[in-house]
């Protein structure tokens, strides 16, 4: 009997239609579940159905939200609750690296506008300020004096919102007109690319061009630790290289895109995560029937 996968999604991009085509493949049924129709019972048991969930949300509350009620029923999710909690956090991601002893960019959290202000001008100019919740470098800014600083932070605290009343404050690091991009599925670096752009900020969403990067020793190393630091899985991670050539890990995605980098590596990326999608749905299955 093959295992029972659903795919919990916001609609069917080009990373939904490579992962169901690498499921058909193995000729693996998968019911598709979309997050905007989707009303979960807390006191059902319908979710039972299934060995496994791939959690493929665009809406950050909405995936974390369905992965702690799926994970409190005790469905297995790529990826689970925690992980999502962390990597969609950029303070608590920062911190799980900290804890680790990944390298990352120095950071500092400040409450308000005047505290944050102190932190830039001891950090130095320029640094980065990030909203906590945020993808596709979005809402991101580069600071580079006081001035500006004035203006973001007035600008942020106006708005009034959850997403600008902590304020992230990192440390800019000099990308040289690239950044990398590595993708883990479980213990493993399964292939990187350069992210290319004349803008500071490089994602491909935003237009940076991507380029295959070989997986060294080191990229593999410092991409394998940042993964197990927020709890492991499915995980893609944002590397800069620092001036001094040690590599930073900026950010840690969990629900990760990578049209863009399966013909550039070389590496059939849906492939690989459909088989730890369902290496997680054996052991669902064998302690199931242990239990």
């Amino acid at each position: 009997m093959p295992p029972r996968v659903a795919m919990l999604l916001s609609r069917v991009r080009v990373e939904e239609k490579m992962l169901l085509e690498a499921f058909k493949e193995r000729n693996i049924p998968v019911e598709m579940v979309d997050d905007r129709e989707v009303v979960f019972d807390l006191h059902a048991t319908d979710w039972h159905r299934f060995d496994v969930v791939l959690e493929r949300c665009i809406n950050h509350s909405r995936a974390l939200c369905a992965l702690r009620l799926l994970n409190d029923m005790e469905i297995r999710t790529v990826n689970a609750y925690e992980v999502a909690l962390v990597c969609g956090n950029k303070m608590e991601t920062t911190s799980a690296l900290i804890r680790a002893d990944v390298p990352t960019p120095r950071c500092s959290i400040a409450f308000t506008p005047d505290s944050a202000l102190r932190a830039i001008d001891q950090m130095g100019y320029p640094v980065v300020l990030k909203p906590a919740v945020g993808s596709w470098g979005r809402l991101l800014s580069k600071v580079n004096d006081r001035d500006a600083a004035e203006a973001i932070l007035e600008h942020k605290e106006t708005l009034g919102s959850y997403h600008h009343s902590i304020f992230y404050i990192q440390e800019y690091v000099e990308k040289r007109g690239r950044d990398i991009r590595s993708f883990v599925v479980g213990d493993a670096t399964i292939g990187a690319i350069y992210r290319h752009s004349e803008h500071w900020i490089t994602n491909t969403a935003r237009g940076g061009r991507a380029e295959n990067c070989p997986v060294t020793p080191e990229v593999n190393a410092v991409s394998v630790a940042a993964a197990r630091a927020v709890g492991g899985g499915v995980v893609a991670i944002d590397l800069l290289e620092a001036p001094d050539g040690r590599l930073l890990v900026n950010e840690v995605n969990y629900t990760m895109e990578f049209r863009n980098s399966v013909s550039v590596t070389g590496v059939n990326i849906p492939a690989l995560v459909v088989d730890y999608v369902l290496a997680v749905a054996e052991q669902a299955s064998a302690t199931r029937s242990w239990a």
